[in-house]
């Protein structure tokens, strides 16, 4: 299985990315240049946990977002439910702890965490408010809930213009190095359908989450979200 649609039904979602994950840390390099590490730095200050805390990183592929949160001396776990990416992980992240687990039904007891972080991974959630919510379960009351995921750019004339970048360039890069880049068809696709930046902070509150922010970057081409973990939620 190497292309997913928008149903994001999970195990063509877990086929998908097994048969990109050789590849894909390449083509996130590609597709932003520069911004990766820029924003995995800004994921970790959002969690804002002294050192010590215990992080769960959901979706974490092949675990060089949780490599990040370990280096800034938080202990972080990765879990991801594509066995593809977290062999890759494996192989490369000698240092991080794997967990194969499904964002919609978590493996981990209530308040597990003190933190959980979710990047450019919520929006192939097939339930995404599932997967929040699922997150809050598994971190402790005054624990936070963060995710870093492409969103809505906030001028209008740019929007335009990122929309035919998504759906040209990206497969355009992904036919000349990813090994099934019929799969960026859909993570370009996934993309433009996924809900802004006030949408998204409303499912936060819907949630029971409470001191809900976001922080636009690259001018609202990607929003970090966070939100305080309340008893009872």
């Amino acid at each position: 299985m190497s292309r997913a649609d928008l149903d994001k039904k999970p195990y063509d979602v877990a086929g998908m990315f097994d048969s990109i994950a050789s590849r894909y840390d390449l083509m996130n390099s590609l597709m932003a240049p520069g911004q990766v590490s820029r924003w995995r730095r800004a994921t970790v200050d959002a969690l804002d946990l002294p050192a010590g805390s215990r992080v769960l990183d959901l979706a974490a592929g092949t675990g060089t977002s949780t490599a990040a949160l370990i280096d800034s001396g938080l202990e972080a776990l990765a879990c991801d439910f594509s066995l593809g990416m977290m062999t890759e992980g494996r192989r490369r992240q000698d240092a991080v702890p794997f967990v194969g687990g499904d964002a919609q039904h978590l493996p981990f007891a209530d308040d597990a965490f003190d933190g959980a972080v979710i990047s450019f991974g919520l929006r192939n959630v097939q339930d995404p408010r599932r997967g929040i919510a699922e997150m809050a379960r598994v971190v402790r009351p005054g624990g936070v809930v963060v995710v870093c995921e492409f969103s809505t750019p906030t001028n209008r004339a740019f929007r335009e213009v990122y929309s035919r970048y998504l759906l040209r360039a990206i497969p355009a890069v992904a036919s000349r190095v990813a090994p099934s880049p019929e799969a960026y068809d859909y993570l370009a696709e996934s993309i433009l359908s996924w809900p802004d930046q006030e949408e998204l902070r409303g499912w936060f509150e819907e949630l029971g989450l409470g001191t809900c922010q976001y922080r636009n970057m690259n001018g609202g081409i990607v929003a970090l979200h966070r939100g305080v973990v309340r008893a009872g939620v």
